[in-house]
């Protein structure tokens, strides 16, 4: 194997890595309150809103403006409500096929749609995450060899894998919250960013002709993580507002707060 497609590799199972550990924060947590839940569903729902913008749309503008012939704004915003109308038409086939074969169990399908869609829009999310890091060091067998370019490289790495930490939780806390166990809502969180080392290796090695795809790929998820942030994670967070108002609402700002510090001080 390519030395700069192995360092790919070993640099996204690093990200996946830091993923597991986000999403190890369920394992912590016996019998968490509504009140908790609540409020880091809300978290959950910032980092993606954040992520979506800061970790996604604008990266992709900046590409598609150096590589891409049409006008960026063209390219993010049709990647964009590609990837909503994409999750979109995902959950209606879904909604669809279990209606046929269980329509006895509305509510029970209306929950399992809702899993889908996340944990399928922060996979999205996480592909062009690995691509990203893959086509950093696959552009150091073009001639990139300086050491600044392998520091580039790295913190690109380390960026996005400290992002994926707060995205790992993103995925377990909503499964959590839907009944599932400790161990499964980990195991599902972690699998969410499994396909970061299988992008990386990609994006390492058709380097040349990813440059092109990418804002399309980032525009892309992004569309599909605020759909489900939007029409999913925010309403249910405002679940039990009797009780405790101003949870959600404060695990939403904070969740975004900290997506976007993460975002712009490790570029």
């Amino acid at each position: 194997m390519n030395h700069y497609i192995l360092m790919a590799l070993v640099a996204t199972l690093g990200t996946w890595m830091v993923t597991a550990l986000g999403a190890a924060v369920v394992l912590f947590f016996r019998s968490p309150s509504p009140k908790a839940m609540n409020a880091m569903l809300g978290f959950s729902a910032g980092v993606m809103i954040a992520a979506s913008f800061w970790s996604l749309l604008e990266p992709a503008i900046a590409r598609a403006e150096a590589v891409s012939r049409l006008p960026a704004w063209f390219v993010a915003t049709g990647g964009f409500l590609l990837g909503a109308l994409f999750l979109w038409a995902s959950d209606k086939a879904v909604s669809y096929a279990r209606c046929r074969n269980e329509p006895g169990s509305l509510d029970s399908a209306h929950r399992l749609n809702r899993i889908i869609m996340l944990v399928l829009s922060i996979t999205l999310h996480n592909i062009p995450e690995g691509l990203a890091v893959g086509v950093a060091f696959g552009a150091l067998q073009n001639g990139s060899h300086s050491s600044s370019a392998l520091m580039g490289a790295i913190s690109v790495a380390v960026g996005i894998g400290l992002q994926n930490f707060p995205e790992g939780a993103a995925v377990s806390v909503p499964l959590r919250r839907e009944g599932y166990s400790r161990r499964r809502s980990f195991f599902v969180g972690q699998a969410s960013a499994i396909v970061e080392p299988i992008a990386g290796v990609t994006g390492a090695i058709l380097v040349l002709h990813m440059e092109a795809i990418l804002p399309y790929a980032l525009s892309f998820a992004a569309g599909a993580m605020i759909l489900v942030a939007v029409h999913e994670l925010i309403p249910e967070c405002q679940r039990s507002q009797d009780t405790s108002p101003y949870s959600a609402t404060v695990g939403i700002v904070m969740g975004f707060a900290v997506m976007m510090l993460l975002d712009v001080t490790l570029g």
